[in-house]
């Protein structure tokens, strides 16, 4: 009955994740004593749901939380010392991307801290002349499922924007074959500093996107869906990232805002885990206006566990 109504209205897969999603956190706050804590909660997860299934608006975290039960830690970086463990990690993309530049030297540690930055730096300066500069790292060892998990703060603008994601040899191709054979898994982006309702503003998007799981290969595949972070411009929060066999788990602060297993099936393949300031086709004006413009993602961790052998 439900599909047939989702059908009726149109509605996406995220859309009817975030209904699923937010009908559970419903049913939880239904099953204790009904207090009028519980029951003012209850209030706003309908409203959420409503937002979201209508509008796409962003959710609360509301999921299970995380259980690493059955999981070891395989790979740790807290981004000690002065510089990138380049045995771990290699700069990605370096060269043109987009409006501008990927440049190794817009990815360094420094205060415990992996910064990228994103700038404009002149011919004198820049390692590709003059031009619009960021920076991307991405694992030398590449998954196929276990957890991944970073923390950090996002850069602050709507231009450039914060990101960390997986990506195969075949997440865009017909080789995909409807996600199976490799996807798109954006654990987040945030790109929407200026929103203004503060509940976007704080929101963050997590996305599979794959193809070949209908006939169309000329236009990706897409499951998106919006969650709610706390300051993230300003303070560190974790994303993860749960890849079973079955499904894909999104969480937040260590809380699940979303699973699925979108396509057709989870991907079963190894991907490369990817840590990037993102540049878009075009910078706004008021950016590209001022050439002192500067714009930083800041990252504590970055951490992989995989299942324990058994």
């Amino acid at each position: 009955m439900l599909e047939k109504l989702f059908s009726l209205f149109g509605w996406t897969n995220a859309q009817k994740e975030s209904f699923y999603l937010s009908l559970n956190a419903a049913k939880k706050l239904f099953g204790g004593k009904q207090t009028a804590t519980r029951l003012f909660a209850l209030l706003l997860a309908a409203i959420e749901l409503f937002g979201a299934a209508m509008f796409k608006a962003p959710v609360h975290p509301r999921g299970e939380t995380l259980d690493l039960t059955g999981y070891e830690l395989v790979m740790e970086d807290e981004f000690d010392g002065d510089t990138l463990n380049t045995d771990v990690w290699y700069h990605r993309g370096t060269g043109p991307r987009r409006f501008g530049f990927n440049a190794a030297s817009q990815a360094v540690v420094s205060d415990g801290n992996l910064i990228l930055t994103g700038e404009y730096r002149d011919a004198q300066t820049g390692e590709y002349g003059a031009g619009w500069y960021t920076g991307a790292i991405a694992l030398r060892q590449w998954y196929c499922k276990g957890y991944f998990e970073i923390r950090c703060i996002c850069n602050k603008d709507d231009g450039f924007w914060s990101a960390f994601w997986m990506q195969s040899n075949h997440s865009y191709d017909m080789e995909s074959k409807g996600g199976i054979g490799g996807a798109e898994i954006d654990i987040f982006e945030a790109s929407d500093y200026d929103a203004i309702l503060p509940s976007n503003h704080n929101s963050v998007t997590q996305t599979v996107y794959c193809n070949g799981s209908d006939d169309d290969d000329e236009n990706l595949d897409k499951c998106q869906f919006a969650a709610i972070g706390d300051d993230i411009y300003n303070k560190y929060n974790t994303y993860g990232l749960k890849w079973t066999d079955d499904e894909y788990i999104f969480y937040i602060n260590g809380v699940e805002t979303v699973r699925t297993s979108f396509g057709l099936g989870v991907s079963q393949v190894l991907e490369n885990l990817i840590v990037s300031l993102e540049i878009p086709e075009n910078l706004p004006k008021k950016i590209t206006d001022n050439p002192d413009y500067k714009t930083q993602m800041i990252v504590d961790y970055v951490r992989v566990y995989q299942p324990v052998a058994g």
